[in-house]
């Protein structure tokens, strides 16, 4: 299990932030500091909100009411393109374009040359020889990793996970998930954040320096998961893999 880290002052604030919805608001008076560093984990029940946040922080939603920054910026005083180069994402399921994976690298930079995608493709364990082939014929672990590999390619500071791995078997989620772990390891060439989501208390566990848990559009706790598994709220122990 991974240990708890500071809180950065250089990542996301979200201040009385709403998102309406029906019968009730997606998210509901949200105020939340997410740290520029290691891996936060959002986790709680279906429909709790946790999608809808991390949509928001890539730009892909806006909120009806509150505010976000992004390292001290209001958000929608930034770029749009530029925003997400820095603030990349990975979907549920991994889609790729027509043609080669070289060629999918390229739809976020588009002077990538051979060799850097060489290394893209060593960063996420594919062999170079992957370049030349058709993304499409891919397995979805594959696909995953090139999802990632392209979204890597911008160079971003942190990467939004939506439920990345629900689609794939264990041993493709395994490799995922160690990827991220690497991303975040002192020693890594490439220092990259994570804000996962996730509705595995096993993964959350696995992965997260800090947990951020949701219901009904609110944030019902924020810890690590060792703390959280021994909350009072049942739902907050239920998210983590604590007792019920």
């Amino acid at each position: 299990m991974r240990q708890s880290v500071g809180v950065s002052d250089a990542g996301f604030e979200l201040k009385g932030v709403r998102v309406e919805g029906s019968p009730r608001p997606r998210l509901d008076g949200v105020d939340l500091d997410i740290p520029a560093e290691g891996i936060t984990v959002l986790a709680g029940a279906s429909g709790s909100g946790k999608s809808t946040l991390l949509r928001l922080l890539n730009r892909l939603d806006v909120a009806d009411a509150g505010s976000i920054t992004w390292q001290g910026v209001p958000i929608q005083e930034t770029d749009v393109l530029m925003h997400r180069r820095e603030v990349g994402m990975v979907f549920q399921h991994p889609t790729v374009a027509p043609g080669t994976v070289l060629e999918n690298f390229r739809i976020g930079a588009m002077d990538l040359d051979e060799e850097t995608g060489a290394d893209l493709c060593g960063l996420v364990d594919l062999d170079p020889s992957f370049l030349h082939r058709s993304a499409s014929e891919l397995s979805g672990g594959e696909r995953q990793r090139v999802c990632l590999a392209r979204t890597i390619a911008t160079g971003p500071a942190v990467i939004l996970a939506d439920e990345p791995t629900s689609s794939l078997d264990p041993a493709a989620t395994d490799a995922i998930e160690d990827l991220a772990l690497r991303f975040v390891h002192p020693d890594s060439p490439m220092q990259i954040s994570w804000i996962w989501v996730s509705h595995d208390p096993a993964q959350c566990r696995r992965l997260a320096d800090r947990v951020v848990v949701l219901g009904e559009g609110r944030i019902l706790a924020t810890g690590n998961a060792v703390e959280l598994a021994e909350h009072g709220d049942a739902d907050v122990r239920r998210a983590v893999g604590g007792e019920r």
